[in-house]
């Protein structure tokens, strides 16, 4: 089991909040400006909405339609400089939008696509152009014509751990299955009282951060007993994983007749996931869940482009979560803002700053998370400039290529299947290394739990990414989940609980 660190007498200069994309990124962030950081979370890392998106890298075509221009030139240009931090975790993809007259002009279409090749810097991925359907492709013979343009796709809850993993090494304190409790000014500190299973501490900081996420406002109401400058919009956001729909890599963006567009993109190689959707949530953000209005939904949509005609038996698994969106009093859950809010509370002179993050997404976690260092800068004029655009995220150091890491492993490990290599090298890019040592064969990587996970990775993803439970592994750390049975399942958690007095790396 984790131990709470010993921080009642050390002072941080920068307290966080939670432990999604926001949260990490700006802990990494902070750290490598050489600021102290200490970030806590109550669940696992990316275990609610970070870990329930698309999937995607992307500048958000469809933003351009509500005039979010802003937002869209930002993610644009995040999509390569991402590219380069982390190569084994994204890759490039192309899409396929398919023509449907009557929704949207093919001139309109054409027009944003030139805006999306223009508006941010591109240099790896390739520009848009139009495409013509045979009698072979997947799609209805109704659908003729389509365009096609470039994003990328990313896992999303490896994001959220590899940008925990760089702050720790750039020295900040990451605890997981840690609640705050609550928080309170006491001058220039922020007194912030924390409960894990072990027991209860308090930290004392210069500055706050919360990056709740969808309890952003909730914990400014509640836990800080503070007026909330902005209102938050719960968006749930749903997807359905079936077997894979069609061949190749590409992936579909489809129009619906709401105006609405839903995703079909591959998926771990044997599946299709498909969407997602836009409905208000009341609910506790926890238990969200897939309704089968959404599933319906996707169905349909799906139905109305590809000839592989859908059911709700086709569904081998779901999964939903709810985007935070600040609240723009837009009716229409699909045009409330993507883009995110910083609001700084200096509170009486002289008191310690709190900054709450509203909305974002997580193609431009980066981006916000340089906003935030330049909100608080009056407050640490000692911190360093930023450098995150330019430094690889752990695994991406002297990576040339997933291919060219996959042939290194191969010829170590000769009788790993090519599957595994590729996970391998697209999970933990050059810090697969840490995990292999100098094993020449699957039977010295330890027991084996089934579907290619052995006791060597178990041992490393407990000893440096936070895990403590076999859903932290095989839903978030891998997506192996899909492929083990409730007996296996229950075999790794008995050997997850024997590792569990095992300290983190420092």
């Amino acid at each position: 089991m984790q131990t709470s660190p010993q921080t009642n007498e050390k002072i941080y200069d920068l307290a966080v909040i939670g432990g999604g994309i926001n949260g990490v990124g700006i802990a990494a962030d902070a750290s490598g400006r050489g600021l102290s950081v200490f970030l806590c979370e109550k669940d696992d890392l990316a275990s609610h909405t970070s870990s329930a998106s698309s999937k995607l890298i992307h500048g958000g075509l469809r933003y351009l339609e509500h005039k979010e221009f802003r937002l869209v030139r930002e993610a644009l240009a995040e999509r390569e400089v991402l590219l380069a931090k982390a190569p084994h975790i994204i890759r490039p993809m192309r899409f396929i939008m398919p023509h449907r007259p009557h929704l949207r002009p093919a001139w309109l279409i054409r027009t944003g696509l030139f805006f999306y090749d223009h508006l941010g810097k591109r240099e790896k991925l390739l520009g848009s152009n139009n495409v013509y359907f045979k009698e072979n492709s997947p799609l209805n013979s109704a659908i003729t014509r389509g365009f096609e343009y470039s994003d990328c796709a990313v896992d999303d809850a490896r994001l959220v751990v590899l940008n925990a993993m760089h702050a720790r090494e750039k020295g900040a304190d990451i605890v997981t299955r840690t609640r705050c409790l609550s928080a309170r000014r006491d001058g220039q500190y922020w007194i912030v009282d924390l409960e894990n299973e072990n027991c209860q501490f308090q930290i004392k900081a210069k500055a706050l951060v919360n990056a709740a996420g969808p309890w952003v406002a909730k914990f400014i109401k509640q836990d800080l007993e503070l007026k909330s400058p902005y209102g938050i919009r719960l968006i749930q956001g749903s997807h359905i994983i079936v077997p894979k729909l069609y061949e190749g890599d590409k992936a579909f963006i489809m129009q619906n007749d709401d105006r609405r567009i839903v995703f079909a993109i591959p998926y771990l190689d044997q599946y299709t996931m498909i969407g997602t959707t836009d409905r208000e949530y009341q609910g506790d953000p926890a238990q969200v869940q897939i309704t089968q209005a959404e599933t319906d939904y996707l169905l349909e949509v799906s139905n109305a482009h590809f000839k592989k005609q859908l059911t709700q038996a086709d569904v081998i698994w779901t999964f939903a979560g709810v985007r935070p969106l600040c609240d723009d009093e837009s009716d229409n859950p699909s045009a409330i803002t993507r883009d995110y809010t910083l609001a700084l509370s200096k509170g009486e002179v002289g008191q310690a700053p709190l900054l709450s993050v509203f909305g974002g997404k997580l193609t431009t976690y980066r981006k916000l998370a340089e906003s935030a260092m330049q909100q608080l800068k009056a407050f640490f004029p000692e911190m360093k400039g930023s450098w995150t655009a330019t430094e690889a995220l752990p695994g991406g150091e002297n990576m040339e290529s997933v291919e060219q890491l996959m042939r290194e492993i191969r010829a170590q490990v000769t009788d790993a299947s090519e599957d595994l290599v590729k996970r391998w090298a697209s999970a933990y890019g050059s810090r697969i290394w840490n995990i292999l040592g100098e094993a020449v064969s699957i039977d010295q990587l330890g027991l084996s739990f089934g579907h290619g996970l052995f006791a060597k990775e178990v041992d490393y993803l407990c000893r440096f990414e936070w895990v403590t439970t076999s859903e932290d592994i095989l839903w978030r750390r891998s997506k192996l989940g899909l492929s083990f049975t409730q007996i296996e399942m229950n075999q790794l958690d008995a050997y997850l609980v024997s590792k569990q007095q095992e300290p983190h790396a420092a």
